[in-house]
């Protein structure tokens, strides 16, 4: 069904807009008379009411003229087409109103076949306009649905260093991201077989990736971050805002608590701008592969010390035994592989979680130090004080 467009008469002799109503096949160009006004006020309150299409509007009318109507049908009727109705003694004036954006104009007398010419083409712009409006809408619609899919290609696209700067800009404002390169950027790679677990299906897959990324967007809120997958599933991060490094140990953390598997994560912080994005993304991935290259046996002790770090008990020998390997075999292998001794990367564990805890909980050093494993808060202090530089007590001191 074709739609029907709105008119509103405004001239204060009523014998013009008789004459303009009686004059018109109205149905035929697709258009209906809403209203006629003899005032400029009467007619302003019509056109609001009735949401006009077309304004036939005389420019001298009593209370308030031409001109000033127009004006306010520009602020309150934006979409709303102009016709004025003018004489030639008047055309000065009409000037004026052309500086108003009018759509057209005719001159009095009016003639009939000319002003049904001139609704023709302005009902052809309505109907061009309306067709590119519901066009932009379905477009933005669509936009949105594919929202995160077009960040995702964009930012691809960035982390292969194709795009210029410019490009990279105009891509940000319309993805609604900082303008502003980010200061952090990580990578996330979770080993298809962690804890002795061997997750075959796809379906299995995609749901653990999923529900890791749900646990960085839980601890990130707090910040600006975009996450993506690369082409081999590794989950990328970008990061605006200072973050501390204890942040992404939690979530490490969470992951290991929630999930039951061990992720590889690398986090670089950014400070050369735009340019330096592939870069430091080729640099974070290479370090998550190499990482998940690890053999079974020390990639499972460091799931092991990230997990029980806290258990006073918990040694070379003991972590040897539950893998049925040797002590010494395994001490070796992980020296080799993790670039540290076992008990250098344990401690290492320990110290970033007091850290955390001593910044983050009232916590008594006692505490503390049974949180991270430690017989005696006298044995947890010298090992504090050997890596961090100062007692753990002065250290809270210092945070304070």
């Amino acid at each position: 069904m074709a739609r029907k467009w709105k008119v509103l008469i405004a001239d204060d002799e009523a014998i013009i807009r008789e004459g303009i109503r009686g004059s018109v096949p109205w149905e035929q160009i697709g258009l209906e008379v809403a209203g006629e006004a003899e005032d400029g006020e009467e007619a302003l309150e019509l056109a609001v009411a009735h949401e006009v299409h077309i304004l036939l509007v005389d420019l001298s009318m009593p209370i308030m003229n031409g001109l000033t109507l127009i004006g306010h049908i520009r602020a309150q009727l934006p979409g709303c087409k102009i016709i004025i109705i003018t004489g030639h003694d008047e055309f000065a004036y009409a000037h004026e109103a052309i500086k108003l954006e009018v759509d057209d104009y005719i001159l009095k007398p009016v003639n009939p076949a000319g002003l049904a010419e001139v609704l023709e083409r302005v009902v052809k712009k309505l109907e061009e306009t309306t067709v590119n409006e519901e066009l932009l809408v379905m477009a933005s619609r669509q936009i949105e649905k594919n929202f995160s899919l077009l960040r995702e290609r964009f930012c691809l696209e960035w982390m292969k260093g194709e795009l210029s700067e410019e490009e990279i800009n105009v891509q940000l404002a319309f993805l609604r991201m900082p303008d502003v390169a980010p200061d952090m950027l990580g990578v996330i790679r979770w080993p298809e077989q962690s804890n002795g677990k061997a997750f075959l299906s796809e379906k299995d897959r995609q749901l653990l990736l999923f529900a890791i990324e749900n646990i960085v967007e839980e601890f990130l809120q707090a910040f600006t971050c975009v996450h993506f997958r690369d082409e081999v599933g590794l989950i990328v991060l970008l990061i605006w805002g200072s973050t501390d490094e204890l942040l992404f140990e939690r979530i490490e953390s969470a992951v290991a608590s929630y999930l039951k598997i061990a992720v590889v994560a690398s986090y670089l912080p950014n400070r050369d701008g735009m340019a330096a994005i592939p870069m430091l993304y080729a640099e974070a991935k290479a370090s998550v592969n190499r990482e998940s290259r690890l053999s079974p046996f020390v990639r499972r002790t460091k799931e092991i010390i990230a997990e029980r770090y806290n258990d006073q008990s918990l040694s070379l020998e003991s972590v040897a035994n539950e893998l049925k390997v040797s002590t010494v075999y395994l001490s070796r292998l992980f020296k080799q592989e993790a670039s540290t001794s076992f008990i250098g990367l344990l401690t290492q564990t320990r110290m970033k979680q007091a850290i955390r805890l001593l910044a983050e909980t009232d916590l008594t050093i006692q505490e503390v130090a049974e949180r991270t494993g430690y017989e005696s808060q006298h044995y947890f202090s010298t090992s504090f004080k050997k890596m961090v530089g100062l007692p753990p007590n002065q250290y809270r001191k210092q945070l304070q």
